[in-house]
């Protein structure tokens, strides 16, 4: 990637690490929570793959034909789930992305010379400009949001981030439980937002590489 390998190892461990968690998740909750921490799960595992520095790791042509088949689904799948809830809608969008990160890291896809691999060459980006700055705008505000969330309630940040005060209580240790702690993606602990803030902030980086 454009940071460097150093940069693709720690996005691809925080990405691992997150769907692992959201893996473990797919044993608890309901039958939709379950459903969406496997989405999450899937996401996670996506990009940490993707994340893998080019330098260590060169995937096959046709392995990204794969990853658009895969993400595709998931597509149509939260797509169709939308009907349920608003906050599948997140999931659509985090599926169009890696299927669009997909195309545009293929080999080819930039020209001779362009992003090959994991789209770590220099030679120019195989994505089209407008339609990743709408995605990194969107990550942006994502993860304004998410962090909102995460941030005690009644400080300036948290305000300006979009944070809210209401379904936040104090536990007895001093902590925060989040009763509305989910927002837009759908609900959960802190830990839990904690990984789709994590998750929001890498697919942030790995846009900015194309």
């Amino acid at each position: 990637m454009h940071g460097g390998a150093l940069a693709g190892w720690l996005l691809m461990a925080l990405c691992a690490v997150s769907g692992a968690y959201c893996l473990l998740r797919t044993r608890t909750g309901t039958p939709q929570e379950r459903s969406t921490a496997r989405g999450e799960a899937l996401m996670g595992f996506g990009m940490a793959a993707m994340a893998v520095p080019a330098a260590v790791l060169t995937l096959p042509e046709w392995a990204w034909a794969v990853y658009g088949a895969v993400f595709g689904a998931a597509a149509l799948r939260a797509l169709w789930s939308a009907r349920r809830g608003a906050h599948h809608l997140h999931h659509l969008v985090g599926s169009l992305a890696m299927v669009y990160m997909a195309v545009a890291m293929a080999p080819g896809a930039a020209g001779a010379g362009g992003h090959a691999g994991h789209g770590a060459a220099a030679g120019g980006a195989g994505g089209v400009p407008l339609l990743t700055g709408v995605l990194l705008l969107y990550y942006a505000l994502y993860v304004l949001r998410s962090a909102g969330h995460l941030i005690p309630a009644g400080t300036g940040v948290a305000s300006f981030a979009g944070g809210s005060t209401e379904g936040v209580v104090r536990g007895g240790g001093g902590g925060l439980r989040g009763g509305d702690a989910g927002g837009a993606a759908g609900g959960g602990t802190e830990l839990t937002m904690a990984c789709r803030l994590t998750m929001g902030i890498a697919m942030f980086a790995m846009l900015l590489t194309l």
